[in-house]
């Protein structure tokens, strides 16, 4: 139904230009306009629980790969940022004196900037010590070859992060974890902290608030919470008591 969705919006902004161009043709675009979304069951967003996310990001070794990659991991827990975000950032778009934050490019030629923890500021300026010939425009996170990573290589970069952490954290063993796992495990982190609907939208780029509503549908530990609040009905249950003669009968059988 998604694919369906998908070709059928693309449809429409065709046409929306094309009825621009030839007035004559208004008649079919009205009909394809016309023409309702199909409608489909969304899953709910998984996540990270925070020991599982610690767990995930690890402690950053002594050779080159690990570094990068615990960078990787730390800048798309801190961000939230999609995978084509992370991987086109570049060194002149990490601010690190004052206050410290990436600009990040999003979908649409929307940019946004995203503050940094003072740890993740540390680890870029480790990294770019480490790595003086990354200036200007090159890319952050580059791969061996000092191109930009892709998003195939940071998903495997991630599902050895995760296998090596399932052994602390079993639960992860259960879990289909990708990129955008971490893209929600930061909006639902921001949400249990309290922080606003129109702040996490804003940090994640989204263009709806409505977007971001669906991690309060998938945060059960905030319902719980508010299934407290409001207090149970006092109903005892009643035990089945069985009467005289129907013990007499079940005992005569």
């Amino acid at each position: 139904m998604r694919s369906r969705n998908l070709r059928l919006t693309a449809l429409r902004s065709f046409l929306k230009f094309a009825g621009r161009r030839d007035v004559t043709a208004l008649h079919a675009v009205e009909r394809v306009m016309a023409v309702p979304m199909k409608r489909f069951e969304r899953p709910l967003l998984g996540h990270l629980t925070r020991p599982e996310m610690i767990a995930v990001l690890g402690q950053p070794g002594a050779d080159w790969t690990s570094q990068r990659d615990h960078l990787l991991l730390t800048l798309l827990y801190n961000t939230g940022a999609r995978v084509s975000e992370i991987v086109g950032v570049r060194v002149v778009d990490v601010v690190l004196g004052g206050a410290a934050c990436v600009h990040l490019h999003g979908k649409g030629r929307k940019d946004r900037s995203v503050p940094l923890w003072k740890s993740t500021a540390a680890a870029i300026r480790a990294w770019l010590h480490a790595n003086s010939d990354r200036r200007g425009s090159a890319a952050l996170l580059p791969n061996r070859s000092g191109h930009p990573m892709t998003r195939c290589n940071v998903a495997q970069r991630l599902a050895l992060a995760v296998d090596r952490a399932s052994v602390e954290q079993p639960s992860l063993k259960t879990k289909r974890i990708s990129p955008h796992t971490l893209r929600h495990t930061t909006a639902m982190h921001l949400l249990q902290s309290g922080v606003p609907f129109n702040v996490i939208a804003l940090w994640l780029g989204h263009e709806s608030t409505n977007t971001t509503h669906r991690y309060v549908e998938a945060n059960l530990e905030m319902k719980e919470k508010a299934l407290a609040r409001l207090e149970a009905p006092d109903i005892k249950l009643k035990r089945f008591r069985a009467s005289d003669d129907l013990m007499k009968f079940l005992q005569s059988l």
